[in-house]
């Protein structure tokens, strides 16, 4: 199948790991130019060397996305050398160990914050471009705990308004030729992310965590494991092209069957 994504321009945030990480490098294999942001400049090289190996002209910006103003930043940087991005992917997110549901205010704030409010702020900074070339992707990486899933409260909260969202910029954007979507994934195993790092625990902890790992898988995935993100990069690639013009305001499971 052809994508129809050789030389377009895209932008991953969250990028230095996991998912992100993934699918910042499955778009350079499809011959796209990608920009990349997350906090850790080292990480960001190194995916950038690894992108390399497929064609040349990405780049990145190691920067804090959570404080105000920061993703405008960000963008203005990374745009000194083009007028906007084709695809932006939002990877960036997470629980920010909010886990509480009685936590204050500020803190459900911050994970709204997180996992929606700087997507919000970079598509009204991009969304310009996109219609003035009435062409235009944008993807956001989502979560099954949008629909339930027990725990963090605040993120599944934070995911469920990012698909409302996914949804209904999705439709106001279906004129000019724009694409909206949202993946929800379950729960994935990544290299830095939640499940890696508690196996890495120290050895007190590790026995009560396979026992919870196990737990988990038996209640919650009919498949019987973690995900992995080269399982979740492709349907990005695929919201991402030429083929998906139908998929307006989509939110799509890629889940192992959470339940």
């Amino acid at each position: 199948m052809d994508l129809g994504l050789t030389n377009k321009k895209v932008l991953v945030t969250g990028a230095s790991k996991g998912i992100g990480k993934e699918i910042a490098i499955q778009f350079a294999k499809e011959g796209c130019i990608v920009s990349i942001i997350a906090r850790n400049e080292e990480k960001l090289k190194e995916v950038v060397n690894e992108m390399n190996k497929y064609n040349q002209g990405h780049s990145y910006y190691a920067i804090d996305l959570l404080p105000l103003e920061n993703p405008k930043k960000a963008i203005n940087e990374l745009l000194k050398d083009k007028k906007g991005f084709d695809i932006v992917v939002h990877s960036v997110g997470g629980t920010l160990r909010v886990r509480d549901v009685l936590s204050s205010y500020e803190d459900w704030l911050s994970v709204w914050r997180f996992n929606t409010g700087i997507a919000i702020e970079i598509n009204n900074l991009l969304v310009p471009y996109m219609k003035e070339q009435k062409w235009g992707r944008i993807i956001h990486i989502s979560s099954q705990s949008a629909f339930g899933l027990r725990g963090c409260g605040a993120y599944g909260a934070s995911k469920a308004y990012l698909n409302k969202y996914a949804i209904v910029l999705g439709k106001g954007l279906a004129k000019d030729g724009i694409v909206v979507s949202a993946i929800t994934p379950g729960s994935v195993y990544a290299p830095g992310g939640d499940w890696d790092e508690n196996s890495s625990k120290n050895n007190s902890d590790i026995d009560a965590f396979h026992k919870k790992k196990a737990d988990f898988l038996r209640h919650h995935m009919p498949i019987g494991r973690l995900g992995t993100a080269d399982e979740i990069a492709p349907f990005a690639l695929f919201l991402a092209s030429k083929q998906a013009s139908f998929a307006i305001g989509s939110v799509v499971p890629v889940d192992g069957g959470t339940d």
